[in-house]
């Protein structure tokens, strides 16, 4: 069991370091296109949350790659397994159950569920956190119409 956590755990820090690398990324994509003035605030506003998931997006796609290459390197799941598959069911929480780990390593589908978990809400933050900086600042020096009104939350 300790060989188990061990990798889970170091699988997981080196997710962490890639996802704050992501969110570095992100947020400096986000400040390059988010800081120019346009006379189309929405589409402007499409254009830096897009590029904010993208990026989170590929970070993800890293770290699920990561999973499937441990699995890879500890012989994790059976012979003949699609490894990649196996880690995005892992990590998406999904759980198929249609492909299993090998007794010997059965930790390491929970810790990439847990450590999923945890990128996807860091990522929700980010993307939130990007979200509310471009509005302040497009509200700052654009004018986007109308305000919303007490009927517009109908």
């Amino acid at each position: 069991m300790g060989g188990q956590l061990l990798v889970g755990f170091l699988v997981s820090m080196i997710n962490i370091m890639i996802h704050a690398l992501a969110t570095i990324a992100a947020i400096s994509v986000a400040r390059a296109v988010g800081l120019k003035h346009t006379s189309t605030p929405r589409l402007h506003l499409m254009a830096v949350m897009i590029a904010t998931v993208v990026v989170l997006k590929l970070a993800h796609g890293i770290e699920v790659a990561v999973w499937a290459l441990s699995y890879a390197l500890v012989g994790a799941a059976p012979e003949g397994s699609d490894l990649l598959y196996f880690a995005f069911v892992n990590y998406t929480t999904l759980g198929y159950g249609d492909v299993t780990p090998v007794k010997a390593w059965q930790l390491l589908g929970p810790m990439a569920a847990m450590t999923g978990i945890l990128m996807f809400g860091w990522s929700t933050a980010v993307v939130f956190e990007v979200l509310m900086k471009t509005l302040a600042y497009l509200g700052s020096t654009v004018t986007f119409g109308t305000p919303f009104s007490s009927g517009d939350r109908t």
